[in-house]
């Protein structure tokens, strides 16, 4: 497989290195984790300074004795070198049986900076504080983004390469099927197989296919208000029953294991978060074709999602902004500032564009609003508001590759 540098992630590690918390490299199944730590172990290795890595990597089956927690421990504890500094690098930990207890004693003895990723099912970010007491540092990792794509095929035009990524998305592990069907076949056997597998076994749950379809009636509803009680309700039937608590359950399962993110409501002007009818946004948008094909397709909620999870992969804190009875469709916080942002598909008829403009109007303050759409022009202005076209915004100079 072709492989790209992500400059960004491995930069993110190489800030915290030598620093004593745990290190632990978090996201959606297939999305790199297990490269980066690849990338980070090469970039250690390159270093003159003097060092001991110790390289593992618990899938494998030439480590199979270590998923004996006294093993792994034993194991690490006997390749320690004395007076140089020491690092640790596990891929898959999870695969050992008190993984934990072994963690937790390495990171008490002070020997080790010590690096994890591991199967989100069974590490999920809610359940690390547990494990390690605060003591750690979260890294989160994305699909591909835009950009990554362009690297990868070379694209030189992010306008003209953006409907392609729409349908490819960026699970990079499908770019080598020679099919678009043969790679929405890999990216569902993700989406079916592991993740929702990895959930079932990790919570002992005994409806995987209720999970199945709370996780499709999300990715059918992606960017829309969404209620546990209206979930519940369409799910019920005379031959099939649920209920507000187990949904609420599931659909937090899925959050958990970073399939899907959940967007509070932002009170633009009571300046307070509304917790109730969250929207939802799908970590790829490659899981909702694989699994639903190209049904309802709505681009203006397509092009919400990637926006949607480029602001969380750029680092911003993301709310969804309510306005009296309008609503703005982000409200991206970083450093002390706001930023306003509306997302639309096609704005060239005067009244969509007005539509999608004027809660921008409306709001007071003075930090900068933005509506980005499928416009296939270049950057311009209307009443202060930038409107940028969606893929040289993605393509964009913030832009995490």
């Amino acid at each position: 497989m072709k492989l790209i540098k992500r400059p960004y992630y491995l930069d993110s590690l190489i800030r915290v290195k030598d620093i004593p918390d745990i290190k632990i490299v978090t996201g959606v199944r297939r999305s790199g984790k297990s490269k980066l730590l690849d990338a980070f172990y090469d970039y250690l290795m390159a270093d003159t300074q003097k060092k001991n890595v110790i390289r593992i990597k618990l899938n494998l089956k030439e480590n199979e004795k270590l998923l004996d927690s006294n093993e792994l421990y034993r194991f690490i504890e006997r390749s320690y070198q004395a007076v140089v500094p020491n690092y640790l690098i596990i891929d898959e930990v999870q695969e050992c049986r008190g993984f934990e207890s072994v963690i937790n004693s390495l990171y008490e003895e002070e020997k080790f900076d010590i690096y994890l990723s591991g199967s989100n099912a069974f590490m999920l970010s809610s359940d690390l504080a547990t494990l390690f007491g605060g003591r750690y540092f979260d890294l989160r990792m994305y699909p591909f983004s835009f950009r990554e794509f362009n690297i990868y095929y070379g694209n030189k035009d992010p306008i003209a390469s953006f409907d392609d990524y729409v349908i490819k998305g960026g699970m990079a592990g499908s770019y080598l099927y020679r099919t678009q069907q043969d790679a929405y076949q890999y990216v569902d056997g993700i989406y079916k197989k592991t993740i929702a597998r990895d959930i079932v076994q990790r919570f002992k749950i005994d409806n995987e296919p209720l999970l199945i379809m709370i996780a499709d009636f999300l990715m059918d509803n992606i960017g829309s208000k969404t209620s546990i009680r209206r979930i519940a309700s369409r799910l019920t039937s005379n031959t099939y029953q649920t209920n507000d608590k187990t949904v609420g359950t599931y659909v937090d399962y899925l959050c958990r294991s970073f399939l899907f993110y959940p967007f509070t409501r932002y009170d633009i002007k009571g300046g307070r978060f509304l917790e109730s009818d969250k929207k939802y946004y799908l970590a790829d948008l490659s899981f909702r074709f694989a699994n639903l094909g190209t049904k309802n397709m709505d681009y203006g909620r397509l092009y919400e999602n990637l926006v949607a999870i480029e602001l969380l992969r750029r680092g911003y804190e993301v709310y969804v902004g309510v306005l009296f009875e309008k609503e703005v469709d982000f409200v991206a916080m970083k450093d002390g500032y706001k930023y306003y942002i509306q997302v639309s598909d096609d704005i060239s008829r005067e009244d969509t564009f007005h539509r999608e403009v004027d809660p921008l109007l409306k709001i007071r303050d003075a930090y900068p609003k933005m509506l980005i759409a499928r416009t296939k022009h270049p950057e311009s202005q209307y009443e202060g508001i930038r409107i940028v076209d969606i893929g040289e915004w993605l393509d964009g100079s913030d832009a995490k590759n």
